[in-house]
């Protein structure tokens, strides 16, 4: 009796260089599986397996998930910086380079156009 193979491709980018293998497992094949049969952690011994986070075509996984035919396991390298700190560095920034000056009028285009309106009115 043959074992039913799927194919599966291994994926992790780092800024220099994306590390990628064609895999070949049995049907029944986890995640943490195909990272040891397609030599992920030999070729990457400074990651921590404990803090790697993976999943299939942007989708967060655990290590368990069962794959399917086609799927693209993707490992992700540790946030260098947490994005919430980064959106208040940036919103920061923008206060301080603003261009307007704080006290300016406010438009009144709205008011503007009412009194216009107002003016045209046959009495």
């Amino acid at each position: 009796m043959a074992t039913e193979l799927i194919a599966v491709q291994l994926i992790y980018a780092t800024p220099n260089v994306i590390w990628c293998r064609d895999l070949h497992l049995s049907a029944v094949s986890t995640v943490a599986q195909a990272l040891e049969q397609g030599g992920f952690w030999s070729d990457h011994p400074e990651l921590p397996r404990h803090l790697t986070t993976v999943g299939v075509y942007g989708q967060s996984c655990e290590p368990d998930h069962v794959l399917q035919d086609g799927d693209r396991v993707e490992v992700y390298r540790p946030l260098v910086f947490d994005p919430m700190e980064s959106r208040r560095r940036r919103a920061i920034h923008r206060q301080a380079f603003m261009t307007k000056p704080p006290n300016r009028p406010k438009r009144r285009k709205a008011r503007l156009a009412a009194a216009q309106a107002q003016d045209k009115q046959p009495s």
